[in-house]
């Protein structure tokens, strides 16, 4: 009888989060290719079958063990209620490397300036189930809308206040509405069926996947420098250094001089490069980094 090959069943997220899940994938090591046509798409890992979910349903999909494991926002985790294992928080988003946030945000000149003003009004938002969780916490009796879209422009017409996703506000702004309070912070997070986690090929695969997504996000905002310094100007060059560990040192075949290798913070180059150069460091390389693995 044939012996059925082990597979790991995983979620990507269709929608916002699509393009920056698969290029993160790629710089983990996995190479995938996506048909305009096709919710499946193929991992070059023969132990991975994939299906493009929106975030806004993968819980619960994980949940049921239909996939073994996706990745959503925690906040269509809390929207949905889902018992699922949460494996790793992953701090990216559309459009870089923060949490977003759930906003209830108003007219700017609307008199509504806190939460209690929203007693008695309509608020459109597509968090309905976490929004009206929050507001009842609060004791706050309101009538929330589900929202299809372009829920930015329902105040003041079609609704009071909203209840909508934002990373930078630029959105928020040019549609001419302002802030009155972050209801929800929400990040990437790697969630897991709990009978799968408790297989061990599967909690191993997804351990690994895991390990390596987080590898290729540490690496999204360091670069790694090499350079060469003479043994007299080696102290002071290193003292410029800000490495996530000591710096690497070796020996080159030139006597008296060395070659230091280092992990910075990309921010960080454009300012030290010259304070490198004006203490002694020649040759010196700025390269960047795919992955890095504490």
């Amino acid at each position: 009888m044939k012996t059925r090959k082990k597979m790991l069943n995983i979620g990507l997220p269709k929608g916002s989060l699509q393009e920056s899940t698969l290029k993160l994938f790629r710089k983990a090591g996995y190479h995938i290719s996506v048909s305009s046509r096709s919710y499946y798409p193929v991992f070059d890992d023969p132990e991975i079958e994939s299906m493009l979910i929106r975030a806004q349903e993968m819980a619960r999909y994980v949940e049921d063990g239909i996939l073994d494991c996706g990745l959503t926002g925690y906040d269509w985790i809390m929207e949905q209620g889902a018992e699922v294992k949460e494996v790793a928080e992953l701090n990216y988003a559309k459009e870089g490397l923060r949490p977003v946030r759930w906003v209830v945000a108003v007219p700017v000149e609307s008199k509504i300036h806190s939460l209690k003003d929203l007693r008695g009004k309509r608020i459109a938002t597509e968090l309905v189930g976490f929004t009206r969780r929050y507001l009842k916490a609060k004791k706050i009796d309101a009538e929330i809308d589900f929202s299809w879209g372009a829920t930015e422009v329902k105040p003041p017409h079609l609704a009071d206040a909203i209840v909508e996703l934002t990373e930078t506000g630029s959105s928020l702004r040019a549609n001419n509405l302002r802030i009155v309070e972050t209801i929800l912070e929400s990040s990437t997070r790697f969630i897991a069926n709990r009978k799968a986690w408790q297989d061990p090929w599967k909690r191993q695969k997804m351990e690994n996947i895991v390990m390596l997504l987080k590898g290729a996000l540490a690496a999204e905002e360091k670069v790694g420098m090499k350079m060469n310094v003479s043994k007299k100007d080696l102290k002071r060059v290193m003292s410029l250094l800000p490495a996530m560990h000591s710096p690497t040192i070796s020996a080159l075949s030139d006597a008296g001089w060395y070659d230091l290798d280092v992990v910075i913070d990309e921010k960080m180059v454009r300012d030290l490069i010259p304070r490198l150069k004006k203490a002694g460091a020649a040759g010196i390389v700025e390269y960047q980094l795919n992955k890095v693995i504490p």
